[in-house]
């Protein structure tokens, strides 16, 4: 979640082939049917259910909507087509930079992460060095608000010095888990749901982020970046002090909500992440760039919590990332590269479940 996402969807289409993708389902997709594309233009992610499964949240940057960098935005999955150009409802106040929107569980309001306090005008990024890591920008205006449905802002959540975002809200209705570096690292919170009572639950040197709650509350989910050696260690202090962290190397972690049990998912090398729950809390589906031999064929993919059981779900030739499950477990929700008629857009997709 966070910019740091729709920043890496801005990368990949400049470095991979642009060619007319005419389809929204591949053959090898056995789990998805009844596919549909819910947005058309610019790049469209992080869509995330409201409680009921009738709603999403998304963030988008798309320019025909007026929009200079990414916005917050909520929809109907049924009842609203975007394809003549309409705009959704704009949640966010369409000033600074915003990012990981979530409903509350009243579903009348969204939280989500912006910068507009720290100005109007959509921060700059990291400038591409030729030959350099890509890098993904943290903002330190970062701070998590709550809207209602027509975009009034209802309440700031988080006032600490520092980047605070990519927050999520349990199924058990009671907490949010957020990224957050007031301790000067990268690492998981919990609060409760009125942003009281806030929690550190990681405490290892490296990125924790992109967290989400298992179906019964009682586990949480999240990409990690850790080191080898001090060289490694130290190039991320370095990074993080100007306000950056690279993205390229990443696995997945689960532990308990309350920290505790924290073990590694994933061994596969290079960047796995937005990792979100399977419906029967024993799965995790991510995405995942470990396969493709050029760094941005990201697919979505499944294991086991033990890390057994791989197996890939999807099949786009550029990238496929940001699945979440409706909560009544009948849907999925992702963001691809499919079907863009051989521009850059990002958009997002939504399917029936086949187990």
């Amino acid at each position: 979640m966070m910019n740091r996402f729709v920043a890496l969807l801005a990368l990949l289409p400049l470095v991979a082939p642009v060619t007319a993708q005419p389809i929204l389902r591949y053959p090898e997709e056995k789990h998805l049917s009844n596919v549909r594309q819910l947005t058309f233009g610019g790049d469209n992610a992080e869509a995330y259910w409201s409680f009921d499964s009738k709603m999403v949240s998304f963030q988008s940057n798309n320019k025909k909507w007026g929009l200079g960098c990414d916005q917050i935005f909520y929809m109907p999955v049924d009842g609203l087509d975007l394809s003549d150009g309409h705009m959704p409802t704009l949640i966010s106040t369409g000033k600074g930079r915003t990012t990981c929107a979530f409903f509350m569980p009243n579903g009348k309001s969204i939280l989500y992460a912006s910068t507009h306090l720290g100005g109007e005008a959509c921060p700059p990024e990291p400038e591409r060095r030729p030959g350099g890591k890509y890098l993904w920008p943290i903002y330190d205006s970062y701070d998590i608000f709550i809207a209602d449905l027509n975009g009034k802002m209802i309440k700031r959540l988080t006032d600490t010095p520092g980047y605070d975002a990519e927050a999520t809200v349990s199924p058990k209705k009671d907490k949010i888990v957020f990224t957050s570096t007031r301790n000067g690292d990268l690492d998981l919170y919990v609060m409760n749901i009125d942003g009281s009572n806030v929690k550190q639950i990681t405490h290892e040197l490296g990125y924790d982020g992109g967290a989400f709650f298992s179906p019964d509350g009682s586990k949480i989910v999240f990409r990690a970046s850790r080191f080898s050696t001090e060289e490694e260690k130290q190039e991320y202090r370095e990074n993080l002090k100007n306000g950056l962290v690279a993205p390229t190397s990443m696995e997945i972690f689960v532990c308990n909500v309350d920290g505790s049990n924290l073990r590694q998912v994933t061994k596969l090398g290079k960047a796995n992440w937005a990792p979100f729950y399977h419906p029967s809390g024993k799965k995790i589906i991510f995405s995942s760039n470990h396969k493709g031999t050029r760094g941005f064929e990201f697919n979505l993919f499944m294991i086991n919590e033990d890390g057994t059981g791989l197996e890939q779900i999807t099949y786009d030739k550029v990238f496929d990332s940001f699945a979440m499950f409706s909560p009544d477990g009948k849907k999925l929700v992702f963001s691809s590269n499919r079907n863009n008629q051989g521009t850059r857009d990002t958009n997002l997709f939504v399917a029936d479940w086949v187990e």
